[in-house]
């Protein structure tokens, strides 16, 4: 019998031309709502390189992560079933362009954000005062 144990993910909170990168969600769960861009480590992946490679999958954008932001791990955080997702702040450079996963890439002004996918409010309002931070110094 294997255990059941929650799945690892990655969120990316991306600064992209003084705006938060955001995606619209192609699949369920939340089809069509917009979201953080991220999605599920890979086995030998680090979460890194699976930031880096979700990012770039669904929006085209390479990404210069900037910090941790945090470990996000309510069970209930996602209806597909419990899993715990490592949050980074990033850079992005390039250019933007839905792929894999998502529907549309949109970017918005952090004081004006979409009611988002998942717990990304919470994870936005969280990273706020580092948002500000950077903002500040561009």
């Amino acid at each position: 019998m294997c255990p059941k144990n929650p799945l690892v993910t990655v969120d990316a909170v991306i600064i992209f031309k003084g705006k938060i990168v955001l995606i619209k969600r192609k699949n369920p769960p939340f089809q069509g709502c917009f979201a953080l861009p991220g999605g599920f480590v890979e086995p030998g992946e680090t979460t890194e390189q699976a930031v880096e490679r979700e990012v770039f999958e669904e929006t085209g954008l390479e990404i210069e992560i900037v910090k941790l932001l945090g470990v996000y791990s309510d069970p209930s955080r996602d209806p597909r079933g419990h899993t715990v997702s490592i949050v980074y702040m990033a850079l992005g450079k390039g250019f933007p362009k839905a792929d894999s996963d998502a529907q549309e890439v949109k970017t918005f002004d952090p004081r004006d954000m979409p009611e988002m996918a998942f717990d990304h409010n919470v994870i936005i309002e969280n990273a706020r005062s580092d948002i500000h931070g950077i903002l500040s110094g561009m």
